[in-house]
């Protein structure tokens, strides 16, 4: 399983030969590129995958100002990101945006999931902003495609819990049960970077449990979707949670490989292939849970 961005936007259009997927460029039109440059680029990815048998997580735009994201629609329509979830012109560019990318797959076997955002949050919002238009947007992808599942793509904030330490917290906009409960998300995500968020290592086992207890109540699975730390000897134990808890599985951030240029990005947090780490981490878990490979 990989999880990988299904976006790429831009204010401005780049070089030839530079990949984007959608431009929002001042005084024309928003264009969604169908080109070699553009949602070409994720066909191979898709065909790639579908190839070696390996399932994919697509989010369909970003929080964060990395790739364009949220705040690319923002610039262009003159509104603040944490307007973007309510904004009549920006969710129908976004929805037509989803239309363009979620038709291109509706029988595409290595698609496991669309996510509707990485990491999405509304600080200061009212949790209800988030929720409603994770119902919209879900709802919507469903009638597109009901082949695949669908999932929020959110890190895990806002939780009722005896543990009042800021991820738990609502602050962010986020209601992680009510989230989990829409009946067109089929299941939850959660991220867990305890040095981002001023936690100890050993405090990420106990956001695994507190999330695999909710979920197991909602009667939905949640997966860890990211998760990293700079010692990543740190990572044995929130593995051996996720074994032994209500969770569907974890997906460790971020992989890391040596190509014809050198070493793939590393943001503090990668794993790279065949690397002491890779056999620590990685390996027996790999062996132990085979990838699905398609006949």
């Amino acid at each position: 399983m990989l999880r990988v961005w299904g976006f790429n936007d831009v204010t401005s259009i780049p070089s030839a030969g530079e990949a984007y997927f959608q431009s929002f460029v001042a005084g024309s039109d928003p264009v969604i590129n169908t080109g070699p440059d553009g949602l070409e680029r994720l066909d191979y990815v898709v065909e790639s995958a579908n190839a070696h048998g390996i399932s994919l997580i697509i989010p369909l735009v970003n929080y964060w100002d990395d790739y364009g994201g949220m705040a690319a629609y923002a610039s262009y329509y003159g509104i603040q990101k944490t307007e973007w979830y309510t904004s009549t012109p920006a969710q129908t560019q976004y929805q037509k945006y989803v239309s363009a990318v979620v038709s291109r797959y509706l029988d595409s076997p290595a698609i496991f999931a669309w996510e509707l955002a990485n990491e999405p949050r509304c600080n200061g919002c009212a949790t209800t902003v988030v929720t409603e238009w994770a119902k919209k947007t879900s709802a919507y992808i469903k009638s597109l495609d009901s082949n695949h599942m669908v999932t929020l793509g959110d890190e895990g904030f806002g939780l009722a819990d005896t543990d009042k330490s800021y991820p738990f917290q609502f602050g962010e906009g986020i209601d992680w049960a009510a989230n989990l409960a829409i009946q067109d998300l089929d299941f939850g995500t959660i991220h867990l970077y305890p040095e981002h968020w001023d936690q100890t290592a050993s405090w990420g086992s106990y956001w695994i449990e507190a999330h695999a207890k909710a979920a197991a109540a909602a009667g939905k699975p949640f997966i860890v979707e990211e998760y990293g730390h700079s010692t990543k000897r740190e990572l044995g134990p929130w593995q051996k949670t996720v074994l032994e808890s209500n969770t569907a599985g974890d997906m460790y951030w971020q992989y890391g490989d040596t190509l014809s240029y050198g070493l793939t990005h590393d943001d503090g947090f990668a794993i790279y292939f065949g690397s002491a780490d890779y056999e620590t981490y990685v390996s027996p878990l790999f062996y132990r849970f085979p990838p699905f490979v398609a006949d």
